[in-house]
């Protein structure tokens, strides 16, 4: 297998040559800086983020405990009964202090926390009687690989049923003790399944390590993010406050997630909220990425304007601060006089649904709207087009055609594509890299109902019902100006949301109009396919291993 670096810098330099820049903002980018962290709790919106939603009494109850939890204030409280208790007496193997979710951010969670003579690493297993669910096990994350002082978060643990958690203190020798508890989990906050239905074509050994995050199973009434493993069983439930999540980004001590349209949560190893961001003016979607400088950049839109979904904003998670870097409206004008407004009644010209940060200031933006993949340059400084990758044919009446790298082979463009990802590879020229997507397959752009998608290839404009999606990499060459198709296979269609990941040699897409995810191997055969129930549709399943964070790194 080519060794790959995902969403990376390293082409800098390279990125450089090759296209000049095709159109320039018509003004210098429009920043508003604010600053949204909300540590002293004073910039809570006056109406809850899931106003709208319809819930039970208990369901009620249940989300104002949701509201603590991403409060600041409420979570350097609990982190202080915390430390009291650590200094109270002396914990170890025998006597640990062990407390259930204490910072409310998963509910299948323990906090535990002891000491040992002799320096140490630790895993631990979670075994229920149910032998329908498999025994979890996991390494626990440690500053060092060995040390003295304990403090871990256990996932995985099985609702309305009792766990038996064996924790296992290897020595530096390879010696090993071993501690047994018995913990009886009560229920989750939500109605989702702890098994999901479940069909295992190959063996499962062919799957790849982690965890399947579900960012998105958009409900009525109170939303979530959930952890499933490769059996299908839950082994995390995250509440939101609203909205969705739509990706886990990580620095060194943190991971990062959407929490409503409005606000982003920072969360340590322990699972405290350590900072509640505010957007302000703005309300989020679809996508963030950090930058190589730690800046969160974030596809959001502009409340106080006539469109939506077609602003980037940069948030320092240091500070707080917020600032507008791009409207497309700047750099689009002339097109985006020509759009209507959608069935919704909104102007959603560009419908910008993924972003990745190329490195030097570089992004590629998907537009679901326009079937088109825009790269920017100078996004801090004068942004401007510097190509895009769509259809000649729609874009041919406008300014805009000779942005167009040219496609190279017989193909049909992708259509309606969501969570584009770019790849380098060491294997490639200066200049080349891949981009691969969930490609939806259908032709439609409601703010543009004079154009017919089906002439060049694009038949499908239902939501649901369409033949099949598609799995699709392009080798982009920026040199020669060119891109062409090099791998794609077929998956269950559908029409808007769904995502697609690499993971090792395995590709997961998820066709989240029919609430379904699989795993494929190599061959692009599928491994496995897990059902979930859904209200609307799954938004996005990306897989992760969270080692580093939860979990100490494989060898």
């Amino acid at each position: 297998m080519k060794k790959r670096i995902m969403t990376a810098g390293m082409l800098a330099m390279i990125l450089a040559v090759g296209i000049t820049a095709c159109t320039k903002a018509d003004n210098t980018t429009k920043t508003e800086n604010t600053s949204t962290s909300e540590s002293d709790g004073k910039k809570e919106q006056k109406k809850s983020d899931n106003e709208k939603n319809v819930m039970t009494t208990e369901q009620k109850k249940i989300y104002e405990k949701i509201k603590l939890t991403y409060k600041e204030e409420e979570q350097k409280k609990v982190a202080e009964k915390l430390e009291k208790k650590k200094e109270s007496q002396d914990y170890n193997l025998n006597n640990m202090l062990i407390e259930y979710n204490p910072f409310g951010t998963n509910t299948q969670s323990l906090y535990v926390y002891f000491k040992t003579d002799a320096a140490v690493k630790v895993s631990y297993t979670i075994h229920v009687k149910d032998d329908s669910i498999s025994d979890f096990s996991r390494d626990v994350y440690q500053d060092e690989e060995y040390q003295t002082e304990h403090e871990f978060q256990v996932i995985g643990l099985i609702p309305d049923t009792e766990n038996t958690i064996t924790f296992y203190v290897t020595n530096e020798d390879g010696s090993t003790n071993t501690k047994e508890i018995v913990y009886e989990m009560g229920s989750l906050y939500g109605e989702e399944k702890v098994q999901l239905d479940t069909d295992i074509k190959q063996s499962a050994d062919q799957l790849e390590d982690g965890l399947y995050v579900i960012l998105g199973n958009d409900s009525s009434s109170m939303d979530f993010m959930y952890y499933y493993d490769n059996s299908g069983v839950l082994r995390g439930e995250v509440p939101l406050l609203g909205y969705r999540s739509h990706r886990l980004l990580f620095d060194d001590n943190f991971m990062y997630y959407s929490i409503s349209e409005k606000r982003m949560a920072q969360v340590n190893r322990l699972g405290q909220v350590t900072k509640v961001y505010n957007l302000g003016d703005y309300s989020l979607h679809h996508d963030y990425v950090f930058d190589e400088n730690g800046n969160m950049l974030i596809l959001a839109t502009d409340t106080t304007q006539d469109s939506v979904e077609d602003i980037v904003l940069k948030l320092d998670v240091n500070s707080g601060e917020v600032t507008e870097v791009l409207d497309l409206g700047d750099l689009f004008g002339d097109y985006k006089k020509t759009c209507v407004k959608n069935s919704s009644d909104e102007l959603d010209w560009m419908h910008i649904n993924t972003i990745q940060y190329m490195g030097n200031g570089s992004v590629l933006l998907s537009s679901g709207e326009t079937s088109t993949i825009i790269k920017v340059d100078n996004l801090y400084d004068e942004p401007s087009i510097a190509y895009m990758i769509g259809e000649k044919d729609f874009w041919e009446d406008t300014s805009y055609i000779s942005c167009l790298l040219n496609k190279k082979g017989d193909f049909t463009i992708q259509g309606g594509q969501h969570t584009i990802t770019y790849e380098t590879d060491e294997s490639l020229a200066d200049g080349q890299y891949y981009l691969y997507m969930f490609n939806n397959n259908i032709g439609i752009s409601e703010t543009r109902p004079d154009y017919d998608w089906s002439s060049i290839g694009l038949k499908t404009s239902s939501e649901v019902d369409g033949k099949n999606s598609k799995y699709y990499k392009y080798l982009v060459d920026e040199n020669e100006g060119t891109f062409e198709l090099v791998d794609s296979f077929k998956v269950p269609y559908s029409g808007y949301v769904s995502s697609a990941q690499d993971i090792g040699d395995n590709v997961l897409t998820d066709s989240g109009l029919k609430g379904t995810f699989t795993e494929y191997d190599e061959d692009h055969k599928a491994i496995a396919t897990y059902k979930m129930d859904y209200e609307k549709f799954i938004y996005r399943v990306f897989k992760y291993n969270f080692e580093g964070f939860y979990f100490g790194k494989s060898e």
